[in-house]
């Protein structure tokens, strides 16, 4: 496959990714089944939450050119998503090139893949997400085949740049701004009527009749 280049997305809409800051993302799974990454994609360093524009990279399984070309490119919010090409043995991320997309401003990293540095990646601290850690790492070769901000794959969700992309504990969520848009409000009034909800619990009121579960098993019976 060539190389396909493309510009840098349109920037995120900033009432939405003020909402999406105040929703818990596990919410959002009671409203959405795509754009949940492989729960085996896990965070590897940093604390904080994200919530980003996606830039798209698509690597070979050994050659990291197109992913050092991208973080000079990256601005603030962004979250770099990285296509490894279903490699699962080397690390195409690790202290230098997170410390080149730290220094521009990026969000996060999310890589279909391994890292490496893991010290000086928890002590830089931005949020690395990857399956898991190896020393064997990738090089530049400049192998002619890549992409920038073009469709990937990471974590088996579909990826176009410009994406929102979710990250914290649990997890990554990538999907457009239109389906996270459709349902974020929803999702923060449910955050609102929770504590409510758990403050009933320990009252001593069953679970099944406060979210109707009960009563819907009794009519189905």
């Amino acid at each position: 496959m060539p190389l396909d280049l493309r510009e840098l997305p349109a920037p995120l809409d900033g009432e939405l990714v003020e909402k999406l800051r105040r929703v818990d993302f596990p919410t959002l799974g009671h409203y959405l089944e795509e754009g949940f990454c492989d729960p085996l994609l896990q965070r590897q360093a940093g604390t904080d939450r994200i919530v980003g524009r996606a830039v798209t990279v698509r690597i070979t399984a050994t050659d990291s050119t197109m992913l050092h070309h991208a973080a000079g490119l990256v601005g603030p919010g962004d979250v770099v998503v990285v296509d490894c090409g279903g490699d699962r043995r080397h690390a195409p991320l690790g202290e230098v090139v997170v410390n080149a997309l730290a220094s521009r401003g990026a969000a996060g990293v999310v890589v279909d893949g391994l890292c490496t540095d893991i010290d000086a990646l928890r002590a830089l601290a931005l949020p690395v997400y990857a399956y898991g850690r190896t020393a064997l790492t990738t090089k530049l070769h400049g192998i002619a085949d890549g992409s920038l901000c073009a469709p990937v794959v990471c974590g088996g969700v579909p990826v176009q740049a410009g994406d929102i992309v979710l990250g914290d504990a649990n997890g990554v969520v990538i999907a457009s701004a239109v389906r996270l848009a459709a349902v974020v409000e929803e999702a923060l009034d449910d955050d609102a009527e929770e504590p409510a909800l758990v403050a009933q619990l320990w009252q001593g009121k069953p679970l099944g009749s406060l979210t109707g579960a009960t009563e819907t098993l009794q009519r189905l019976g």
